[in-house]
């Protein structure tokens, strides 16, 4: 089975020097068919303008990471973390037993676009943590390449629960399988462009909620980027 969650219907908030929109519920936008998908908890695609940014607040005992798709984000924390994240690179915080952390757009002129998403980790009151890691375009093209997972193989980072989140930049008429394990479920985030997920088009901010689907072929209707996470 293959639900799509329509870009067109997703929560708005804009603040002027954000413009997010949310798959599922967050902050103000609140709706009770739409709460997470598994571990996943949240899926916000944000627009940064120049110069604009969050300042310093608290998260715990969530996983959230941050997919940069233009420009770059610069982050500051309470555990020591001074670094600025620019696109092909991931970041991910363990907000664990509590954390503070400010993130802004370095560019005075130059809109920041990322996916900010948060999983719910495995366990509660974990040690708080920052990871950063960079995948360049090539790595990514064409191919599902491995950017976080449980135990940090293959060079991704490392979450505090049973996920395998992938990246993957498909050129136009391109495919690529995925197996699904028995009992595992996937969501396949669009960023860019437009895909076929089985006989699932999706297209520019779509994302799609798959269960029971053994065995699926993502197809590039456009050049496309996306994200596939599986999940327990």
């Amino acid at each position: 089975m293959i639900v799509r969650r329509p870009a067109a219907e997703r929560g708005v908030s804009d603040f002027g020097w954000l413009d997010s929109r949310h798959t599922f519920s967050f902050g103000g936008y609140h709706d009770p068919e739409h709460m997470g998908f598994r571990a996943l908890r949240v899926i916000n695609d944000d627009r940064v303008a120049g110069g604009g940014g969050f300042g310093r607040h608290p998260h715990r005992d969530m996983e959230i990471f941050s997919y940069v798709l233009e420009g770059a984000l610069s982050h500051e924390d309470s555990i020591g973390t001074g670094s600025t994240v620019r696109r092909g690179e991931i970041q991910k915080m363990s907000a664990g037993t509590g954390i503070l952390h400010s993130e802004f757009n370095p560019s005075p002129s130059e809109t920041a676009r990322f996916l900010q998403i948060w999983i719910v980790p495995e366990r509660a009151g974990l040690p708080p943590s920052y990871e950063q890691r960079g995948f360049d375009e090539a790595a990514r093209t064409g191919r599902l390449t491995l950017v976080g997972s449980r135990d940090g193989r293959d060079g991704s980072i490392t979450f505090h629960q049973d996920v395998s989140v992938y990246a993957s930049i498909l050129p136009k008429g391109r495919s690529l399988p995925y197996r699904l394990a028995p009992g595992r479920g996937a969501w396949v985030q669009v960023a860019r462009g437009s895909l076929e997920v089985g006989e699932v088009l999706l297209e520019e901010g779509d994302g799609a909620a798959i269960e029971a689907e053994p065995s699926l072929t993502i197809a590039a209707r456009t050049d496309a980027e996306f994200l596939l996470l599986d999940l327990a």
